[in-house]
């Protein structure tokens, strides 16, 4: 039987490039996000500038995915309603009868996520609770107690910068706010709390920060020459996505948790290549 991951977040970027790897790893593959078909809009979402919708598409990955040899399963969610999460997770159960990896890859990224402290409102930290801190645990103990009688199970969490340190600049600099700093600061915390009370049960956990990643949305927010400007700093989201297909299949991973993986300086100590084809 094959195993089954499933990656929230999947319609693009760090998302889409985990599908597309897990499946040429072997596994079957249950995708979550908001973006069924490309052009969809949403409320609360990261945009071109000029208004239209990003690129990208879950059935578009699942077409990627499934030429690999995976079967898929497509899976509308949308991180602030927890019925939503709650029924994903249900959904994948039924479908595949297990679940071998959890990627917890979606985030909110509505345009108020980094606001200044004295811009920011109320309402934007309640999404930032609900995208960070309940839809991730939500979904983790629903799959949990599968992967429990499995007797294995692997969550990878991410985080960034902004969940471990301060940021160089205040947020209408170009640093981050105190919004999305809290929550990617609460994913940071989950990991080590899964592999501290489940590890002796079979569950490894781990924290991955990306680092900076050309993803559709960071090419929106900074533009070419931002992007230009970080190169030398900078990954394709097929990196992160190897080092999550490391995490989840090499037996030495078990040595990598309680503590937060640099996704790039990692993957060139591993020696581990990023596959864009």
């Amino acid at each position: 039987m094959k195993k089954v991951a499933f990656i929230t977040g999947a319609s693009r970027g760090i998302g889409r490039a985990t599908a597309i790897a897990f499946a040429r790893a072997g596994f079957d593959i249950a995708i979550s996000a908001r973006t069924l078909e490309s052009g969809e809009e949403f409320e609360h979402s990261v945009r071109k500038a000029d208004g239209r919708p990003l690129d990208g598409s879950l059935n578009a990955t699942a077409t990627e995915a499934r030429e690999l040899g995976a079967q898929v399963q497509v899976l509308r969610m949308d991180l602030l309603d927890s019925g939503s999460v709650q029924q994903a997770a249900q959904q994948v159960l039924q479908h595949f009868g297990r679940i071998d990896v959890l990627i917890n890859n979606a985030v909110y990224q509505g345009a108020d996520l980094n606001q200044t402290f004295m811009e920011l409102q109320p309402d934007t930290l309640e999404r930032i609770a609900q995208g960070y801190i309940l839809a991730p645990f939500l979904l983790t103990r629903a799959v949990m107690p599968a992967m429990l009688e499995q007797g294995a199970g692997v969550v990878i969490n991410i985080t960034s910068a902004a969940g471990e340190s301060d940021p160089p600049v205040a947020a209408d600099r170009g640093g981050w706010g105190y919004a999305y700093g809290a929550g990617k600061a609460a994913v940071s915390r989950l990991s080590g709390i899964l592999s501290r009370e489940l590890g002796e049960q079979g569950i490894q956990a781990f924290t991955v920060n990306p680092g900076v990643i050309t993803t559709e949305t960071l090419k929106e927010t900074i533009g070419d020459k931002g992007v230009l400007a970080l190169s030398n700093q900078t990954a394709p989201p097929e990196l992160p996505a190897a080092v999550f297909v490391w995490l989840a299949t090499d037996v030495a991973a078990w040595d990598y948790q309680f503590r937060t993986i640099n996704a790039q300086s990692f993957a060139r100590e591993k020696g581990i290549a990023a596959d864009c084809n």
